[in-house]
């Protein structure tokens, strides 16, 4: 349970936006965290109430007392800092609201971390379902980018040197491809993450007898939720799982923020990221477009994969309830939402206003004058001669070529013994970057047909997004 103090970046006026959004802090926010757990309080009695486990006039009672502005706050951390959980005091002033008799069927059969675990699913729910939400979004403003410049020819790279051509849409649909998978693991993550939690003191329902595992399934009907097949206090995988999904989509979207970083580089200019006057201003210097959106991409993606670390050592719990680790629990896993949360939404941005500029990437293909067409040269050469012998010809042609200021074609061509197979205007032909992007667009083509397939449990389709702008 946050409470989005000042003195964290998530607390402060002017740097929460940097690292999350609004909607997510909401979520994850106090109010909404006792409101969850009031709402497992009223659900359970509700439930109970049913079943005939409680008085239904017990339960209409705490229903109507289990309102957030009700509670007082100061008692509440006072409560939690003495029993080291806030549902022990949050427990006691229900009670209280309630009033004799009713109030005494408050909390029946159930334990604490039933309450509070059940009610973090409630809030992951939504939370993830913001987070489908905007990696549908994203998958759209790439799809877009794929669509629109499947044919557009730009230098491959691999060392951060030039390799030989691909076209633009093959590298964002490589980026793509990444978010489908995503997609996927998302729709199989939630059933096991979405699930109640309800077992009592160690999860046997001792205190409720032959009447506990009634209570649990009545209890995720009327939540929403899936019913585990035992309680999970001290089995934290999915939480776990959670987390290193979020990792995982951080490391995706840092993959694209590095890429177009790069491009973006003054000595290259294939791309820009999107926004008007003063975005990624410099205060000392004039002419500066500084790549922010990727860097803050970046950050929180940093900050983000250690939390997936230790969310994973958070998982080891001893016994029947941990000794420590599920109050780990509290910051590390709200803390990675607040960060995918920014992530995302500066993805969404950056991918969607992206300003790509084909006339640099037909520059940068130019840069080496047809060096990054030498494998082509050499394939063509390869039938004649053995692609070994070839490999060396060309490669002895592309130094003398750098050294004598020549194109790739004109030092291959002064070469009788490789003129001997292919004539100058094929030596030509294979040396043109634009006819050697293979199966680019075909590849492009696959990925977008993918974008169609949606697993079950799939968003709805994302609403169109304005293509970016090329120049």
């Amino acid at each position: 349970m946050l409470s989005f103090e000042p003195g964290t970046v998530f607390g402060s006026r002017h740097l929460a936006d940097i690292f999350s959004t609004a909607p997510m802090r909401t979520i994850f926010g106090e109010r909404n965290s006792l409101q969850s757990m009031l709402l497992v309080e009223v659900a359970l009695a509700k439930v109970q109430g049913q079943l005939g486990v409680i008085p239904a006039e017990a339960a209409a009672a705490i229903a109507s007392a289990a309102r957030p502005e009700l509670l007082d706050l100061d008692e509440l951390a006072a409560g939690t800092l003495r029993a080291g959980l806030p549902v022990v005091n949050l427990v006691e002033q229900l009670i209280r609201l309630t009033g004799k008799p009713h109030g005494e069927f408050v909390h029946w059969g159930a334990t604490s971390q039933d309450i509070m675990d059940t009610a973090l699913v409630m809030q992951m729910r939504d939370a993830l379902e913001l987070v489908h939400r905007e990696l549908e979004r994203l998958i759209s403003a790439i799809a877009d980018l794929a669509r629109l410049h499947r044919d557009t020819p730009m230098v491959g790279r691999t060392k951060l040197q030039h390799a030989i051509p691909i076209t633009f849409g093959f590298k964002v649909s490589v980026w793509l491809s990444g978010l489908l998978r995503h997609r996927q693991r998302l729709a199989e993550l939630k059933p096991r993450v979405l699930q109640v939690q309800f077992g009592g003191a160690v999860g046997t329902f001792a205190s409720l007898g032959d009447d506990g595992d009634r209570v649990r399934a009545a209890l995720a009907r009327e939540l929403g939720l899936g019913e585990p097949l035992v309680a999970w206090h001290a089995a934290r995988d999915a939480l776990a799982e959670t987390v290193c999904l979020l990792g995982l989509i951080s490391a995706s979207l840092s993959k694209i923020a590095t890429d177009i970083a790069s491009m973006a580089q003054t000595e290259i200019g294939e791309v820009l990221e999107p926004g008007g006057q003063g975005h990624g201003a410099s205060s000392t210097m004039p002419h500066k477009r500084n790549p922010i959106v990727c860097e803050q991409i970046l950050s929180t993606g940093l900050s983000l994969r250690r939390l997936a670390s230790a969310m994973l050592d958070a998982s080891v719990h001893d016994h029947e309830r941990a000794t420590g680790p599920w109050q780990a629990e509290w910051s590390l896993l709200p803390e990675a939402f607040l960060l995918i949360s920014r992530a995302m939404d500066n993805a969404v941005r950056l991918c969607s206003g992206l300003v790509v500029r084909p006339d640099a990437m037909q520059a940068n293909l130019g840069r080496t004058k047809g060096l990054i067409a030498a494998e082509a040269v050499m394939m063509a050469l390869a039938p004649y001669v053995g692609r070994h012998h070839a490999h060396e010809m060309v490669s002895a042609a592309c130094t003398h070529a750098i050294a004598s200021g020549l194109t790739l074609a004109e030092s291959v061509s002064r070469d009788p013994a490789v003129t001997a197979h292919v004539a100058p205007h094929e030596i030509e032909k294979a040396a043109d970057p634009a006819r050697y992007i293979g199966l680019s667009g075909r590849e492009v083509d696959r990925v977008l047909a993918a974008c169609a397939d949606r697993p079950a449990g799939a968003a709805p389709e994302a609403a169109p997004l304005t293509r970016s702008e090329s120049t």
